[in-house]
């Protein structure tokens, strides 16, 4: 069996505890444009999508660049202040990097906020990698971010293994021939999803939970 020597990872939802912000900012850009706000609920079926990719979808009468300026605009100024990191994730990524791991972060994010997140919190030092929407053409469930990930690491797909907590990371995740690990801490997967066809290798309750898998692989 090959031995897993590469962990990739999601930002949102993840790594850092972006919910709020991104709920602020969704319930924001429906109040500008509809003049009310929408069930959260819908909201977090929209978690893992690109932004632009949701608008056009959600507001098919308006141009998408308007409504992802007004959803920026309030993502932008608050963003600093309403994120951040689901507890044991520093102490995760210190043991993995001391164990000699190869980090890399996946996200559907913009490159902007994805740093600014991985700098306020001073993780940004242990990924050896960082691969937003920006790097890539195709985004998840497409296996092109982590196909685009691996090959700048230098790795492998089956000795990889990526954390997530939407289906969309899942999928990605199987579609590029790698491991998945859901974060039970997510608000996007429901129930049925879990356990379905296309449920995740593993879930975690706890970041450290990840080190006895690695231990197993």
């Amino acid at each position: 069996m090959t031995k897993i020597n590469t962990v990739l990872l999601d930002f949102d939802g993840t790594v850092m505890d972006t919910n709020a912000v991104i709920i602020g900012s969704w319930q924001h850009t429906f109040r500008t444009i509809e003049g009310k706000e929408r069930p959260v609920a819908d909201i977090i079926k929209t978690f893992g999508e690109p932004l632009d990719h949701t608008m056009a979808r959600l507001f098919p009468h308006m141009d998408s660049r308007d409504a992802v300026s007004i959803y920026r605009s309030f993502h932008y100024n608050n963003f600093g202040d309403m994120i951040k990191l689901f507890p044991g994730i520093p102490e995760l990524l210190a043991a993995l990097k001391g164990r000699g791991y190869k980090l890399g972060l996946v996200t559907s994010r913009l490159r902007r906020t994805t740093m600014e997140g991985l700098e306020q919190y001073r993780i940004k030092e242990y990924f050896d990698a960082v691969v937003t929407c920006e790097d890539t053409s195709k985004h998840k469930p497409d296996p092109e971010p982590i196909d685009i990930t691996l090959r700048k690491l230098g790795s492998k797909p089956d000795e990889s293994i990526m954390l997530g907590d939407t289906m969309h990371d899942i999928l990605c995740a199987r579609n590029a021939g790698v491991k998945s690990v859901l974060v039970d801490w997510s608000l996007a997967v429901s129930e049925e999803e879990k356990t379905g066809e296309s449920a995740p290798d593993y879930i975690i309750k706890a970041a450290d939970e990840l080190l006895a898998i690695l231990a197993k692989e």
